[in-house]
């Protein structure tokens, strides 16, 4: 009898080089100890959910921790499937700098960019 290989657990979120940089350089400015940033989502806006992100000052319970190009980036539990194979990038044009999340699971959008529509991948059987 033989066993199947599992297969590697996907990343639910990679960071281009630019958001590694941009989190790097909130650690090292920060007069607090993070550990990394905290992402997720939320219900509201226009379109119906928007991302969230904050300072991570520990690991809660729960938190699915990604480690990518030396950083800590901690997925609120209830956000992994809405989060799942999401790219985060940092982007900086003339009149504002800012994270952009590349989401594959994301329907829509609102006009002003602030909310979206995401749905959550489905788990196989």
């Amino acid at each position: 009898m033989t066993t199947a290989t599992p297969r590697p657990r996907p990343k639910v979120v990679t960071l281009t080089e630019a958001a590694a940089e941009r989190v790097r350089e909130i650690i090292a400015n920060s007069d607090k100890s993070i550990v990394g940033v905290r992402v997720g989502v939320k219900n509201g806006g226009c379109a119906g959910m928007s991302y969230t992100m904050e300072y991570a000052e520990d690991v809660a319970a729960f938190d699915e921790v990604v480690e990518d190009k030396g950083v800590k980036v901690l997925i609120d539990p209830k956000a992994v499937l809405f989060l799942l194979g999401t790219e985060m990038d940092f982007q900086v044009d003339t009149l504002s700098a800012r994270f952009v999340f590349n989401n594959p699971n994301q329907t829509s959008a609102c006009g002003c960019g602030e909310s979206v529509a995401i749905t959550p991948v489905a788990l196989d059987a």
